[in-house]
């Protein structure tokens, strides 16, 4: 079973106004919601950076599908804390939780003046953070404290009382093979960001083999993938919007260790159309956006959660309810 989501992008628009969307999502038949933990937005323009937790809260009261974060449980928050709000949020919402969790980007993870360090220590600090989250859950659940000593968290003895009757499955964040493979080991699932279709069926092959090097069947855990696109009614107002909305898409280097939304305004400046080519699909063609998703459904993702990189939200949403979803083989 495949479902298609909504992303809720907290960078462009308000809370009260992310949560309408979800819900006007799930009445045109986008099924759950996902949304990213930002302290920042991506450039000035967009002009928002919501709290997650409580616009995910709140959108749950409004919509009956699942509900995800992505967020970075190593630098802002200790491990303990992120396991606390998604404990929580999955005991108000029985069944509809997820968590997902990544490495981080240092536009948000910089703001309480730490050190930044280098991609292979944010790796293993999530994934020691990871270990702290389901030693939280499962001793919570198992009604005992637990402790943790590890290269870069500790925790004194303690659990979380507030439970839901199962613990939230933990998805973690990658883009590359030798962490989906980690992945696979050691979390519940995976959730990605659309790439070629050759490296996303790489990624999705080492994470299987994680899977089965710790003794679990790969086909029965959840794989997610974000994907953003660019659709309007017409070519030039889905490219403007990509232009002016979502630079970030165009950009083709890394970019995990840029601070300021006004550094990426910057950059923005060099990002043409073509930029775009194989990471953002901009058309204002429904159908070309249908065979888009449906290689990505075909590749092996069960949760698809589409982002339309535009302001005209409503107008796409209604659109692809209409002309998309109901046209997609699960």
């Amino acid at each position: 079973m495949v479902t298609i989501g909504y992303a809720a992008m907290l960078e462009q628009f308000a809370p009260r106004e992310a949560v309408e969307l979800a819900a006007f999502a799930e009445a045109h038949g986008f099924s759950g919601v996902m949304a990213a933990d930002h302290f920042q937005p991506w450039t000035p323009a967009q002009g928002q950076a919501g709290f997650v937790w409580n616009v995910l809260a709140a959108a749950a009261e409004h919509t009956t599908g699942d509900l995800g974060p992505v967020t970075a449980p190593t630098f802002r928050w200790h491990p303990a804390v992120v396991a606390q709000a998604s404990a929580t949020l999955a005991a108000m919402n029985p069944g509809r939780h997820w968590l997902g969790v990544g490495s981080g980007e240092a536009l948000n993870e910089h703001v309480v003046g730490g050190y930044w360090p280098e991609a292979a220590e944010r790796i293993n600090r999530m994934f020691e953070a990871v270990e702290i989250i389901k030693k939280l859950f499962a001793a919570s659940l198992a009604g005992r404290d637990v402790k943790h000593a590890g290269t870069y968290f500790k925790l004194e003895s303690t659990r979380l009382w507030t439970m839901p009757a199962e613990a939230p499955e933990i998805l973690v964040a990658t883009a590359g093979p030798v962490t989906a493979r980690r992945a696979g080991r050691t979390a519940d699932g995976l959730i990605t960001q659309a790439a070629p279709l050759d490296r996303m069926a790489s990624l999705l092959t080492r994470f299987a083999d994680g899977a089965r090097e710790s003794g679990r069947d790969p086909g029965r855990m959840p794989k997610a993938l974000q994907l953003h696109l660019s659709w309007a009614p017409t070519h030039d107002e889905a490219v403007a919007n990509a232009l002016t909305e979502w630079p970030v898409g165009g950009m083709r280097f890394p970019r995990s260790d840029i601070r300021s939304p006004h550094d990426f305004a910057q950059l923005a400046r060099m990002v043409r159309p073509e930029d775009f080519e194989g990471r953002v699909l901009i058309s204002a063609d429904p159908d070309e956006h249908r065979a888009s998703i449906q290689r990505y459904v075909d590749l092996g993702f069960d949760r698809i959660y589409l982002h339309n990189v535009g302001r005209n939200q409503r107008e796409w949403i209604e659109t692809f309810g209409r002309e998309v979803l109901p046209k997609l083989v699960r």
